[in-house]
């Protein structure tokens, strides 16, 4: 149970953080909050030698368990990595964010508040295996990012950015849904561990390949694969400590845990393989060649998050190879998803503290234009050092860890189109050449980023402010993951056999039963290979691409500016949908309360009526009807009276009196048959209705002239005819014949025994009827809040108008 609960920890603490930061104004509100992730970090590591063992630890907390929904924290090798990083690049950016924020002018409550609810949505996306409250996390990950991205809310560009990423992450998250749901009908469960069990049967379905895919969309679009990789850029608006959490080591890497989670049920098939492949790797190509034209430093970190994002994701789909593969040829994509996890875990340290030295730079010069920094080495020695290692490690040289993985993957691109299935032997050999040209750029927009900014001559005055280091505790963060960045290289099989291997069991269940099976050693020197020659070459032209930069920089510019995926969502979201539909929305949305209605009423007129002879639900019988009585007649003709009066009356008086006679007159009906509570409620709504209508009314004008007013209308007619139709054929309907069956007997015998309660009607509406009363009541809440919220903000512009006078 505490395991579970660990998930809402941050969500709990934030809690507090307004009285906290309204209570204690001399201690800054990050001190508070770095308790939380330091706490989560230590309690996850105490589960480092169970799961490196291959045991898994589960919780689960039910929710709602007639459905199958449940919280289940479900920690295995790869979400314990991943909730390990959650929570220790979490603790260092809380740490970088007290020296980098100013409490004095920051609001720091709202900052910390959408930190700790983003943790914790992190926390139980990793962890969930529950799909549906998988998805819960994933969405609330999208509203608390959003919120991050937009700190800055008095900024245009920050607004824009924090939007753009809502559309598309979320409506990748919708698809995501759907995939879901297509898993669940077909497993009959929402349990991912469950479904990993049926995988040969899933596969066989029809549509397996439809769930497939729109898992994949959601995956892609939370990390950032092409083409839906447009929001990250944008994203770079928010604070920096947020780009260094977000961008570099949590929310970006989400749709890769989702792609790692699933393989096992979907690495049966080609097009799992193909995709996840070939995006990944046209994704690599993509954001590295384009990193070489940013003159932004975080512009440069986002475009080149994205090409590495695209790499572990291809290693991913190399990797789902091996459930096609037996024998000694399995070791080549055994490797492939050792590296993806490897390079994952790396690429959270270099580039957790590149992102934070580019916020140093940005936070003691005054800007983030990278043409205007340069000759900053000897005045920020400690940055300096710190983005070399992050750099160097970034493109792929020893001795730091990058150099590691990007060997493994050079030698997985290598081997593919050795491999004669699902075509690999004839377009595979792509992969490589793609692969090492990516890596080129890598290498150049590696160079470009800490060169370009730390050596060459210094201008001082082209910066807004006078450069000088940054006060240690804004070092101390970029500096331990530094560090982590060259011990990775010196002892990467102690991090292997710890974190790596139990990933790489969670990942591949078809192949092994534990991570002590996972037989790969990890070593810097694997003698002169092809792969060798490969990071020669990356080398020798990546160095000559560098020096000559300003050469052929400029081919960037011959790009037609007007075909980009950027113009394509601003047509999407302002020309398309904020123009033309708008235009077409404006046909029918003329603000008129009573064409509103028409329509609702038109459209549900003709739904249900169409339904029930579709459905063959109109029969007619009047079999087991009951006698109709002299009083009811009487009832009857007093409701038609009352009705016609309410709609041709020529006063308003007039009208709200006879509409509140046929209200009385269906409570002496209630009364007649013997529902007395009923009819008391009924009384009681009418009176107060009558009561408000007087009110409301009496300061409306006058009627028109009658002769306007009573003016034929077809179109009013026919709704009301329609709706006329409507109720009395469902009411027949319903007495005639059931499509289901009854729900009158289920009632009648559990309400005393389940519900204990003796009136029926009173347990329905509480207890049967409990969530639509609390949908009901919340609704109510929303409401409340958002007229004191009008109510307050017009009390403050009066106060503000009379200061100014």
């Amino acid at each position: 149970m505490f395991q579970v609960l660990c998930i809402f920890i941050p969500i709990l603490a934030a809690l507090f953080i307004p009285f906290f930061y309204k209570k204690v104004r001399t201690i800054h509100t990050g001190w508070f909050v770095l308790i939380v992730p330091l706490f989560l970090v230590t309690f996850y590591a105490t589960y480092i030698p169970v799961v490196a063992n291959g045991d898994t630890v589960i919780a689960q907390l039910d929710w709602i368990p007639s459905l199958g929904i449940s919280f289940v924290s479900y920690l295995d090798g790869l979400s314990l990595l991943f909730s390990l990083l959650i929570s220790g690049i979490g603790a260092l950016v809380v740490l970088y964010s007290i020296y980098y924020l100013d409490r004095k002018k920051e609001q720091l409550h709202n900052f910390y508040v959408y930190l700790l609810m983003f943790m914790a949505a992190m926390l139980g996306v990793v962890q969930s295996d529950n799909m549906i409250t998988l998805y819960l996390f994933w969405e609330l990950t999208s509203v608390s990012s959003f919120l991050l991205i937009g700190y800055w809310f008095n900024r245009d560009k920050s607004r824009f950015g924090a939007l753009k990423s809502m559309v598309i992450t979320v409506a990748g998250g919708m698809m995501m849904l759907g995939g879901f749901v297509s898993l669940s009908l077909m497993g009959g469960t929402f349990s991912i561990r469950e479904l990993i069990e049926q995988a040969p049967e899933l596969a066989a379905h029809d549509t397996f390949i439809i769930a497939l895919l729109l898992i994949l969309l959601g995956a892609f679009t939370k990390s950032a694969q092409f083409p839906f990789y447009i929001w990250l850029p944008d994203a770079m608006e928010a604070p920096t400590p947020v780009s260094a959490y977000l961008h570099s080591a949590t929310m970006v890497k989400a749709g890769i845990y989702l792609v790692a989670r699933f393989t096992p049920i979907f690495a049966i098939s080609e097009v799992w393989i193909w995709l996840v492949a070939g995006i990944g790797l046209l994704t690599l190509f993509w954001g590295s060649f384009f990193a070489v034209k940013q003159t932004d430093l975080k512009g440069i970190l986002a475009f080149s998050t994205v090409s590495q994002l695209g790499l572990i994701m291809s290693l991913l789909g190399v990797g789902a190879m091996a459930y096609h593969v037996d024998g000694a040829e399995n070791t080549i994509f055994k490797y492939a998803a050792f590296a993806a996890i490897f390079h994952l875990i790396n690429h959270a340290t270099f580039k957790g503290s590149l992102f934070m030295i580019a916020g140093i730079v940005d936070h003691e010069t005054g800007t983030r234009d990278i043409r205007k920094l340069g000759g900053l080495m000897s005045l920020m020695p400690v940055s300096f050092t710190v983005a070399l290692i992050g750099s160097f490690s970034m493109a792929g040289l020893p001795p730091f860890n990058g150099f590691l993985s990007k060997e493994m993957f050079l030698t997985a691109m290598l081997s593919i189109t050795e491999f004669d299935f699902f075509n690999f032997s004839t377009w595979g050999v792509l992969f490589p050449v793609i692969a090492w040209i990516a890596s080129v750029f890598t290498f150049i927009y590696s160079f470009y980023f800490v060169f370009k900014t730390f050596t060459g001559k210094l201008e001082v005055e082209q910066l807004p402010k006078k450069p000088h280091e940054a006060p240690i505790g804004m070092l101390i963060s970029p500096v331990i993951l530094a560090s982590l960045v060259v011990a990775i290289f010196f002892i990467p099989n102690i991090i292997a056999d710890t974190f790596v291997k139990p990933a790489v069991a969670a990942i591949q269940p078809f192949l092994y039963t534990s991570p002590n099976e996972v037989d790969i050693h990890v070593a810097a020197w694997h003698g002169v290979n092809p792969e060798l020659w490969m990071t020669v070459g990356i080398i020798i032209i990546g160095l000559v691409g560098f020096m000559l930069l300003s050469k052929w920089q400029k081919m960037y510019n011959a790009l037609p500016p007007k075909l980009t995926l950027n113009n394509l969502y601003d047509f999407v979201i302002y020309d398309l949908c904020d123009t033309w539909i708008n235009r077409f929305s404006g046909l029918y949305m003329t603000g008129s309360i009573r064409r509103y209605l028409g329509f609702m009423f038109g459209a549900i007129s003709i739904i249900v009526i169409g339904t029930l002879f579709i459905k063959d639900a109109f029969v007619v019988s009047f079999d087991n009807a009951s006698t109709i009585s002299l009083y009811e007649i009487i009832l009857v003709i007093v409701l038609v009276i009352g009705t016609i009066t309410t709609v041709f009356a020529k006063s308003r008086i007039t009208s709200i009196v006879a509409l509140g006679a046929v209200g009385y007159t269906v409570s002496l009906f209630f009364v007649i048959f013997n529902a007395p509570d009923l009819a008391l409620t009924q009384l009681v709504i009418e009176t107060i209705s009558v009561a408000l209508f007087l009110l409301a009314f009496y300061h409306l004008p006058k009627f028109q002239k009658a002769e306007e007013r009573t003016r034929f209308r077809l179109g009013r007619a026919f709704v009301s005819v329609a709706v006329g139709v409507m109720v009395t054929l469902v009411a027949l309907s319903a007495h005639s014949q059931k499509l289901v069956e009854s729900i009158t007997n289920y009632y009648k015998e559990t309400v005393y025994t389940l519900a204990g309660g003796g009136n029926i009607v009173n347990v329905i509406l509480v207890d049967y009827r409990g969530f639509d009363t609390l949908f009901e009541i919340t609704v109510l809440g929303i409401a409340g809040m958002a007229i004191y919220g009008m109510i307050k903000l017009r009390m403050s512009r009066k106060e503000k108008n009379y200061e100014n006078k």
